[in-house]
């Protein structure tokens, strides 16, 4: 028997992932999963290919699932477009993209990186570049982090698309949309991108255990030369009809419920409508922190009010201050659950995911349990940031 003291109400959880889980999602979940001719199997794997699809907005890519998180996807991507030896440029955006480049590198492959500076997006000019400085055209493939969780930075993947053009370079443009997919606006075919990847735990409202990559006719002929020993991950093998093809082996049912659901929620809203609430609640958010980081304590981290994301918005705190105590205060005495600083922001910062299922009450009940965890912990405030925050909502 469980003797921990039974705590009514719910945590709020407002992590950037895992994210809440809609109610109607669990639901589906719920269901006994069937066996695998069962043709209900097709034509649900065949309504999420054609959400992810609809959501990625893109008409021509071929899509893949797995059942993995987003360092799956990574090796996915990895093991298909990078032969042993060859080169990939990775832009600064800072904690994942470093991931991503140094998984890389674990996996054979080589990366020319672009600087980080601390607090911005990607530089298009730095990409462009080194892509110019690679005449013999080594590099094959661009790995771009849209949403960097750890900053809470969006960098544009219009200009980046626009500096590898100026560059005259033929690297394919491979997007990872794990942290924005959902939250923010992004659109494959129209910008060019070659390869997306993603996961499910983030804006698609579900729980962790789905990657996917959806590759383009150029991206699938890289796949089609490239040497690189793969099974698991391999596109060329999960290319059919058959579901036990397309997940090289039983698929994860129960999760795939879930995510056709999430997706059809999304669809119920509408696509503009999801955006334009992240939005809402992004600016209700920054309203908060705004007021807060008035008496000093606390900043953005995001340096460009344009460049801080949709989906997560990450705190630096003066030195001195303990961000562990802070969630844990806030974890603990008032039941809203945030995410710490990651890579070179572990100990500096905190960070207040904003994406996936979230509605008004919801920010207002995680801004006023990290109000409190800040004052019980004594961190200077500014006051008036829940005023401001509803303010916001009301439109004034």
């Amino acid at each position: 028997m469980n003797s921990a003291a039974y705590i009514p109400g719910n945590r709020f959880l407002h992590a950037p992932g895992p994210t809440h889980v809609p109610l109607e999602v669990m639901q589906a979940m719920s269901r006994q999963p069937m066996d695998m001719g069962d043709p209900r199997l097709d034509v649900s794997i065949a309504a999420i290919e054609v959400g992810l699809k609809g959501l990625l907005q893109t008409r021509t890519a071929d899509l893949f699932l797995y059942a993995a998180n987003g360092h799956g996807a990574w090796e996915a991507v990895i093991c298909n477009l990078v032969g042993p030896g060859e080169t990939v440029l990775v832009p600064g955006t800072g904690h994942f993209s470093d991931s991503w480049a140094v998984q890389t590198e674990a996996m054979g492959g080589k990366v020319v990186r672009t600087p980080w500076i601390e607090g911005l997006p990607i530089d298009p000019a730095a990409v462009e570049q080194a892509l110019r400085a690679d005449a013999a055209h080594d590099i094959v493939a661009v790995f771009a982090v849209h949403t960097d969780t750890a900053s809470g930075v969006t960098s544009d993947m219009q200009a980046l698309r626009g500096a590898i053009d100026a560059a005259r370079h033929p690297a394919l443009l491979v997007v990872d949309v794990v942290a924005s997919l959902g939250a923010a606006p992004f659109a494959m075919d129209a910008l060019g991108v070659n390869v997306v990847l993603g996961a499910s735990q983030k804006g698609l409202m579900c729980p962790p255990g789905i990657g996917f990559a959806a590759a383009d006719a150029r991206a699938m002929a890289v796949c089609e030369r490239n040497p690189t020993p793969r099974y698991y991950w391999d596109w060329r093998l999960r290319k059919s009809e058959f579901s036990y093809r397309k997940f090289c082996g039983t698929p994860p049912q129960t999760l795939l419920m879930g995510l056709e659901r999430a997706l059809e929620l999304m669809v119920r809203e509408g696509l503009d409508q999801v955006l334009a609430r992240h939005r809402l609640m992004t600016d209700v958010v920054h309203a908060a922190v705004r007021c807060w980081s008035t008496a000093g304590a606390l900043q953005f981290f995001g340096m460009q009010a344009e460049s801080r994301s949709t989906s997560v918005t990450t705190i630096v705190v003066a030195s001195g201050i303990d961000t562990e105590a802070i969630r844990t205060t806030a974890r603990e005495q008032f039941q809203v659950a945030i995410a710490g600083g990651l890579g070179p922001l572990g100990g500096r910062a905190f960070r207040i995911g904003h994406l996936g299922d979230m509605n008004a009450p919801m920010i207002l009940g995680c801004l006023a349990g990290v109000e409190a965890a800040l004052r019980v912990q004594r961190v200077p405030v500014g006051n008036g940031a829940l005023d401001a925050a509803i303010r916001c909502l009301a439109g004034g």
